[in-house]
């Protein structure tokens, strides 16, 4: 569905990534993983149009490197990114109509879906979304994403400075998601959760991919985790 190939991303005159290869299949949750600063939200954001890149990055079959991030949206790529960008003075209903695009007969998500993972969100679906709880933030960011009706969505950090209970949701939400048929490439920090629920895994090194492989993998490769992983 997805094909990364010898992605080159740019800031300025700074190259930092130096040819990334990854791939995400039908209805796959695969993670990238490895430290900050290495390179891993810069990869999805070179995926989305949103730096300058070379290479190739196909979804569908399709280039999408050349690309505007609003052309790669309606693509079918969605994105949700690590710093929570909502409109603080909308409503939290207000937020989640703006992700709607194109037809909401055939959509896979409604905005009852919404409120039904998450109601916290529905109780406060009249409040304006620049007083809700950072966990609540986050939520609404996903949820706006999903609005949208991605089949792919990448996601970065999103469990970052979660509650234990709010983390255990958005778990569940991307298994929803899977379920669904949408896939997904997560950005995220913590092992624990990425061996949970991905079926594969690559850890990337400055700015390349240094492994990849399926959860059993990464379990027993305590000598990688090590040099790429633990701080």
């Amino acid at each position: 569905m997805l094909e990364a190939t010898d992605l080159h991303a740019y800031y300025g005159k700074s190259h930092i990534l130096h040819g990334v290869n990854l791939r995400v299949g039908e209805g796959e949750i695969v993670s990238l993983l490895g430290r900050n600063g290495v390179g891993r939200s810069t990869t999805i954001k070179a995926i989305m149009g949103m730096v300058d890149c070379a290479g190739s990055v196909k979804f569908r079959g399709e280039e999408m490197v050349g690309l505007k991030a609003y052309q790669v949206a309606h693509k079918g790529l969605g994105y949700v990114p690590e710093n929570r960008d909502i409109f603080p003075t909308l409503t939290v209903r207000q937020n989640l109509l703006l992700g709607q695009k194109g037809n909401q007969e055939s959509a896979r998500w409604k905005m009852e879906d919404m409120f039904e993972l998450f109601p916290r969100l529905k109780e406060r679906a009249d409040t304006q979304a620049g007083v809700l709880s950072g966990g609540e933030q986050q939520m609404l960011t996903l949820c706006r994403t999903l609005m949208g009706d991605p089949a792919l969505v990448m996601i970065d950090e999103p469990t970052e400075g979660l509650a234990p209970k709010i983390v255990e949701q958005v778990a569940r939400l991307f298994e929803e998601i899977r379920k669904r048929g949408v896939s997904i490439l997560l950005v995220e920090q913590k092992l624990a959760i990425a061996l949970d629920i991905s079926e594969r895994l690559y850890v990337m090194g400055h700015g390349s991919i240094v492994f990849e492989g399926k959860p059993r993998d990464v379990r027993e490769d305590a000598a990688m985790r090590k040099e790429w992983l633990e701080v």
